[in-house]
């Protein structure tokens, strides 16, 4: 049966302050467990908040980077629920009277197409402590160096109607976040986690169907996979008769499969009431237009500035702005050698290829952008060939030097004087006669595959050096007979 999917994502960016948003505690990542928990962080008696204005400015920097409004009167409430990583039987979050309302984020898809995603909303809260279950036998341990860590919820319209979709908004929350330099979005550290709504409905159909939530995904490939299952597990509910109950459930990514966590909540069911011991959040217009000062070229307008300034094509831009350090990597190369697509080409599949064999970040890289626009320059002037210039680049990754002390230290130089290559092609011919008169008695469309052995040739009897573009011309000549 035809089954059309309506999925809404709340995700959760943890903010980069350097100290937790009630409190003076420290946010650094990897600590020994609870010790970073402070006073307020364990809401011991007579202890009160006091909102980190850093964590409010990040917030209004996300707001006006994807067009959202600003309230010029926020509000923080008490959502109440008990849990044994939440100290106070409470989070301080924000319900009525979020920092952040509208906006719309815009995600490029694999065909080629591109959609905008409105977002409902983004509000400040605390994060709860951390639940540890695999060093006790029996027993659960309570972690709470992350209870009171910032983090601005963002909250989707149920505008997402694929998994593929879903991924993609999420890449660009990612992308944005980062540029902004409001989160690290790492992922695997819990800096950027996401919670996915889904629901099916008839194709057509103007309601929406029963949704579940699938709690704490916390990579792009889990995010996909746990929508996959969710959906077939919820259509054939449906194409059996019954119905699907709302509830919460997590993804478990080593049977693939989602499962009941918990019933799922609404919000008089967390008896919402204003935190009392906070303030109203009054945001002068003259300070929302100072953090406006500071926003960076975005990720759009980063990816639509290379392709009118270097004329790249739309993938090739869109792929370099994946991250803010890839971009001025890439335009830190062209700087240096002057040749936008050859820089793109060598940014994107030799040193991303490294970089992901390695899982490391354009940050780790070995490789300088300056050094990598020198090689590029060397491969333009002639001194090396585009094959020889692979290998230097492996030197280089191994930290073997410069370009030009790895070329002169390896005798790489390119051959490219015409007596010593035309003597190469005479040995080669010499010694193929046969394949010679097959390839002049062939057909033209024949020609060319041939064509390549003796090219392969010549550049195996010069060990790579010979200058490819002279090999060409002069095996033609001969070849052909001119």
């Amino acid at each position: 049966m035809e089954w059309e999917t309506v999925i809404g994502l709340e995700v959760h960016v943890q903010l980069a302050t350097r100290t937790k948003i009630f409190s003076g505690a420290s946010t650094r990542f990897g600590a020994p467990p609870n010790t970073q928990a402070c006073a307020v962080d364990l809401a011991m008696p007579g202890t009160l908040p006091v909102l980190n204005s850093e964590a409010l400015r990040m917030a209004v920097c996300f707001g006006l980077a994807i067009e959202a409004s600003i309230a010029p009167v926020s509000v923080f409430d008490r959502k109440n629920y008990f849990y044994p990583d939440l100290p106070k039987g409470y989070q301080i979050s924000q319900l009525d009277h979020p920092i952040v309302s509208g906006g719309r984020i815009r995600i490029e898809l694999p065909d080629g197409s591109s959609k905008t995603i409105r977002v409902t909303r983004a509000h400040l809260e605390e994060d709860a402590g951390k639940s540890l279950h695999e060093d006790f036998h029996g027993l659960t341990g309570i972690d709470l160096n992350r209870a009171g860590t910032p983090l601005l919820e963002i909250v989707s319209e149920p505008e997402i109607r694929s998994a593929q979709e879903a991924v993609a908004y999420l890449r660009q929350i990612h992308s944005i976040v980062r540029y902004l330099g409001i989160s690290d979005g790492n992922m695997a550290e819990g800096s950027l986690r996401c919670d996915v709504n889904i629901s099916l409905r008839r194709p057509g159909a103007s309601a929406f169907g029963t949704r579940t939530e699938i709690k704490n995904v916390n990579s792009f490939r889990f995010v996909e996979k746990a929508i996959a299952v969710e959906r077939e597990r919820q259509a054939e509910i449906l194409e059996q008769g019954g119905q699907v109950v709302q509830e919460t459930r997590l993804y478990d990514p080593v049977r693939n499969e989602t499962r009941a966590m918990r019933s799922k909540e609404v919000a008089h069911d967390y008896r919402y009431f204003p935190e009392p011991d906070l303030l109203p959040v009054h945001v002068d217009p003259r300070f929302i237009e100072a953090v406006r000062a500071t926003l960076p070229e975005l990720p759009d307008a980063k990816a639509a500035r290379l392709r009118s300034e270097y004329g790249l094509p739309a993938y090739d831009a869109a792929v370099l702005c994946a991250s803010r350090e890839l971009a001025d990597y890439f335009e830190g190369v062209v700087a240096a050698c002057g040749d936008a697509k050859t820089s793109a080409n060598w940014v994107m599949v030799e040193l991303l290829g490294l970089l992901n064999r390695e899982n490391l970040e354009i940050g780790d890289s070995r490789v300088p952008a300056d050094a990598l626009g020198t090689l590029i320059r060397r491969i333009a002037d002639g001194t090396i060939s585009g094959r020889i210039a692979k290998t230097v680049f492996e030197a280089m990754w191994a930290g073997e030097g410069d370009p030009d002390a790895i070329i002169a230290a390896r005798g790489l130089r390119q051959l490219a004087d015409t007596g010593a290559i035309e003597a190469i092609v005479d040995a080669v011919l010499a010694a193929n006669a046969a394949q010679v008169e097959s390839y002049r008695a062939a057909e033209a469309q024949k020609r060319v595959k041939m064509f390549g052995f003796f090219v392969g040739q010549v550049m195996r009897e010069s060990k790579g050096k010979a200058n490819p573009q002279q090999v060409n011309e002069l095996l033609r000549r001969k070849l052909d007979g001119e």
